[in-house]
């Protein structure tokens, strides 16, 4: 199974079962997270490099997959990608490098499944 498969699918899983609990505050929260991504004074690319920047710096694996494919589906270029990956390693220092390496992994698969 992809890399890409295998993240997505169990993403949707469990956040069916997450959602499934009916829990008020983790609602709230996921609404919140999805209304900060649309389109606003700064277009929804823009945001998604912003989210993709912090999740490296943070070092967030699953973020980092997620805005890695936001990013592809809404057409950020290969060379694109790299500009974003500096930024994060000079905010975030080296300790960025191996988020950079399994990012750098995913984007490829992304690009090379087309999905």
């Amino acid at each position: 199974m992809s890399l890409v498969t295998e993240f997505n699918d169990y993403r949707t899983k469990m956040n069916e079962v997450i959602l499934s609990k009916d829990n008020l505050v983790i609602k709230r929260l996921w609404n919140l997270d999805t209304n900060t991504y649309a389109e606003g004074a700064l277009d929804v690319k823009t945001k998604e490099l912003l989210g993709l920047v912090a999740s490296m710096v943070l070092r967030c694996d699953d973020c980092i997959k997620y805005h890695l494919g936001k990013s592809h589906e809404l057409g950020i270029t290969t060379e694109q990608m790299y500009e974003v990956f500096a930024v994060a390693n000079i905010v975030g220092g080296t300790i960025v490098i191996p988020h950079t390496r399994r990012a750098a992994e995913y984007w490829e698969e992304l690009n090379a499944n087309g999905q």
